[in-house]
């Protein structure tokens, strides 16, 4: 229990601190009150011990993942077959443990903390809570989402991700929060040199926002996505997989005049080898008569060693295949399903116990071009994203997002995908299920979208390009680097805090 009244006090405010950042994320999108909520539980961590301050970020983290998340009980609630109770008894306890996370910054913040100097703020908070995110983004097959980063595509600092990536807007963002604590806290001079600090952070994204790092490669061409608005309920039912089919074939007949047309994820809900007389081979024979490209979402056996693939197929001209890489855990595969037995089944959905395709690099072939592709989850994860480029000119995403109903879920997703976008300036193109469908330019802007729960198609003009921003060639070394630098520079400083603390002891 706790027993200080203002220990449980300043936990509740990191809990609504934490709560409020996802108005931060889309579909908010106040990006301001990233800084906001930031600065606000580094004045809760300053001057806490390490264990006070585990508690508060703890805090923090619980707030983010219970308001940010929620939405992941619908997966396992509604679409999974699992009782309601055990569905919010999960979600919960995957709250709790994403926000250990937080836990720890809080628990490092605290400790390297140095009251009213500049280094906690300015050099501990920041590197501790990059370093954290990041450890996040891939401990355990990884959990990047809400990464605070996301939290600013459309703010000044989003110039910083060709650069340094998402991790990099992080690093930035927090400082940005040590900054404005610093600006509150400080008196005299010092806050001028505070303000300046901000306002140059600032101004250097905002000109970074200004260069391009790759050029437009050949002449463009028209791209379609498509979106047939299958509900979950009824993607895997045999009983309607005719109309699914029909769906997706009438929005792309209406669209023949594009040169390419993309298909969700598990667009067709059967394997390769069943449909591939029936219905691969024809519509590919339609799509060379048209001079269209069409990419489908399809599962894809091996009938050798009788394992399955999320799949993605390129049909027209070339034909080339793509076997999802990174899987959803307890989505797309149980982790530990011998030793976790009936837990196990519990999580038992359609289509749960896909394999991990093992290309080297997320490459596929459209045509005459060469697109990096991921695969709903995949393209939260930036780094796996790049290992594609400089080779592909553009890049595809396939999701869906019905999972998730009517909650953030798809937005969220769309600003991530917004980041791949930036991050690599290459122009993306998004096909889900019941959406958001959309295409986005090199800078991550949405050139169009189809709205959520719609039928319907959007195309637009695609610019393939070529070369390579800094973050394809750096990934997250640069960001993590740079907050490893930070920690270290911070060690000395709370060292020298804890000897004077010690020797002003009686």
């Amino acid at each position: 229990m706790i027993s200080d009244p203002s220990l449980a006090v300043r936990i509740l405010l990191a809990v609504a601190a934490g709560g409020l950042t996802v108005l931060a994320f889309a579909p908010f999108s106040f990006y301001p009150v990233a800084i906001l909520s930031l600065a606000l539980c580094y004045a809760l961590l300053s001057g806490s011990r390490p264990r006070e301050g585990f508690l508060i970020g703890w805090g923090f983290g619980i707030g983010l993942m219970g308001f940010g998340i929620f939405w992941i009980r619908i997966s396992l609630n509604e679409y999974g077959n699992m009782a309601p109770w055990l569905a919010y008894l999960l979600t919960a306890l995957l709250m709790v443990v994403a926000a250990l996370y937080y836990g720890i910054a809080g628990a490092l913040t605290a400790r390297l903390g140095d009251g009213l100097r500049f280094s906690g703020p300015l050099l501990a908070f920041p590197a501790v809570w990059v370093l954290t995110e990041w450890l996040r983004g891939w401990l355990f097959t990884g959990f990047p989402w809400l990464t605070i980063g996301y939290t600013q595509i459309d703010a000044p600092l989003a110039g910083l991700a060709p650069i340094a990536g998402v991790y990099g807007i992080s690093l930035a963002l927090v400082l940005c929060a040590g900054l404005l604590w610093c600006l509150i806290r400080r008196r005299g001079r010092v806050r001028y040199a505070v303000l300046a600090g901000f306002v140059l952070i600032w101004l250097a994204g905002t000109a970074l926002k200004g260069i391009e790092w790759t050029e437009p490669d050949g002449r463009g061409f028209r791209a379609t996505v498509v979106q047939a608005n299958i509900p979950q309920s009824l993607k895997w039912d045999p009983d309607t997989r005719i109309s699914s089919l029909r769906a997706c074939l009438g929005l792309t007949r209406e669209n023949w005049d594009s040169n390419l047309i993309l298909w969700p994820e598990t667009a067709v809900p059967d394997f390769l080898h069943e449909v591939e007389d029936a219905i691969i081979q024809p519509l590919a024979a339609e799509a060379r008569e048209q001079g269209t490209e069409l990419v489908i979402g399809i599962p894809v056996m091996d009938l050798e060693a009788r394992l399955y693939f999320n799949g993605l197929i390129s049909i027209g001209t070339v034909r080339d295949l793509y076997r999802k890489r990174h899987l959803v855990p307890f989505g797309e595969f149980i982790p530990f399903r011998e030793w976790l037995g009936p837990i196990a089944r519990a999580f038992e959905v359609p289509m749960s116990n896909f394999s991990a395709g093992d290309a080297p690099r997320p490459l596929l072939r459209v045509g005459e071009r060469l697109a990096s592709a991921s695969i709903c989850y995949e393209d939260v994860f930036p780094a796996e994203v790049s290992e594609a480029l400089p080779e592909a000119v553009y890049l595809i995403n396939v999701s869906n997002d019905a999972w998730f109903g009517d909650s953030l879920a798809p937005h969220q997703h769309l600003e991530m995908a917004r980041m791949r976008a930036l991050e690599n300036e290459r122009w993306l193109l998004r096909s889900t299920n019941t959406g958001i469908s959309a295409i986005l330019d090199h800078r991550g802007q949405i050139v169009g979208r189809v709205p959520l729960f719609e039928r319907g198609a959007f195309s637009a003009e695609i610019q393939p390009r070529r070369g390579a921003t800094p973050f394809v060639h750096l990934g997250n070394r640069l960001a993590v680097g740079l907050a490893v630098l930070m920690l270290a520079l911070s060690i000395p400083s709370a060292r020298q805090q804890r000897l004077r603390g010690t020797a002003a002891q009686p």
